[in-house]
Order: C-alpha cells, then sequence, then structure tokens
C-alpha cells in the first residue's frame, strides 16, 4: 500500500502542477493556479500521515517506511526548485514570458550551481534521516528497526556520493570547449604585390 501511495504522489506532484501552471498561464487564472500548486506540500503530508498509520498498525517497518521517508525528503529537497524550472519554462512557452535561464555549463559559475544542487541533497537527506528516525522511535522495541536505520545511512552516503560530485567541478572546473581550428587572419597585401 505504501509503494502504491508513493507512486499516486509522484504522479499527483506532476498533475497538481499542470493543472496549476496550465490554470495561472493557459485559463489566464493566476490565483487559482497558486491555489492549485499550494496543494502540492498535502500530497506529502497524506504519505507522512498513512506511513505513520501503517506503523502504528504494526506493520513492520520495511524498505517501503525508507523509501516513504526519502521521497518526502526528496521532495522538500527538490520540489520548490523543479515547480519554479517548470514555471519558468511553461511562462516562456505559452504565455510569452522570457526563455528561462539555463544552468552555467562551465568554470566556477558551474561549480557553484552544483554547490546548491549539492545543499539540497542534503536537506533531502536530513529531512529523510529526521523522519527514518522518528520512526525508529515511533517503533521502539516493538519491531525490527534495521531497514530504517539502513535507510539513514542509504541517505548519507547518498549525500555523500553528491558531495564528491559537486567538490569535482571545484577542483576541475569544467572548461568551454575550444575552437578546432584557429582562426586565420588575413594580411592586407602589400602596394605592388601580385596576387
Amino acid at each position: 500500500m505504501i509503494v502504491t501511495l508513493i507512486i499516486a504522489c509522484e504522479i499527483g506532484f506532476w498533475v497538481l502542477l499542470v493543472v496549476g501552471l496550465a490554470l495561472r498561464y493557459l485559463a489566464r487564472m493566476p490565483r487559482l493556479g497558486a491555489a492549485v500548486l499550494l496543494l502540492e506540500p498535502l500530497l506529502e503530508v497524506v504519505l507522512l500521515v498513512v506511513t505513520t498509520i501503517d506503523l502504528k498498525n504494526g506493520a513492520e517497518p520495511d524498505w517501503k517506511h525508507g523509501l516513504a521517508a526519502m521521497y518526502i525528503g526528496f521532495t522538500v529537497g527538490y520540489g520548490h526548485y523543479t515547480i519554479k524550472r517548470i514555471d519558468g519554462w511553461f511562462a516562456h512557452r505559452f504565455a510569452g514570458g522570457p526563455p528561462p535561464v539555463k544552468p552555467p555549463k562551465y568554470g566556477m559559475a558551474r561549480a557553484r550551481h552544483e554547490g546548491r544542487l549539492w545543499v539540497r541533497t542534503v536537506v533531502a537527506a536530513a529531512v529523510a534521516a529526521v523522519l527514518l528516525q522518528i520512526a525508529i522511535w515511533y517503533v521502539g522495541d516493538a519491531g525490527n528497526t534495521d531497514s530504517l536505520l539502513a535507510w539513514q545511512f542509504n541517505a548519507a552516503r547518498v549525500a555523500g556520493i553528491h558531495g564528491l560530485i559537486a567538490l569535482t567541478y571545484t577542483l576541475w572546473p569544467k572548461k568551454p570547449p575550444a575552437d578546432d581550428e584557429p582562426v586565420r587572419v588575413e594580411r592586407p597585401s602589400s602596394v605592388g604585390e601580385k596576387g
């Protein structure tokens, strides 16, 4: 049931996003569109409540509960960023807005961008770890919480790996590609020179 709810929340996220943006830009109802977009966090609240009820009813903590915590953490860390990026694209595509700013590709600007994404991953991992810890305390000695502990380790591992990847952009900044052929400069011909 938890996995089905996670899938339903993901589908609901995208449905609410498309409906909210369509109302905002296509139907020219920005307030109603904003209200629909504000419903997005309710999906995570529903998932959290159902997961808690599942544990309260005596379900053995397992990978599904860990996955639910990771999903909620990811939504907290990346939800606003995702909505903002898609909003910019939608406004440009359907409402004549300016083209969305693309992430930088090279140099320290790219390194800063990757660092900001890593901070989002740390937030996502921290939220997941806190939710998992609360679930461990909630279950207490009544059940086996090894799976939840493993998910906490997975959250830390994901943040660590992403941190190493982000660090590579700082240590070895990506450089713009150089032109393959050198630029030829034509000399003006001298007076009397043929040719």
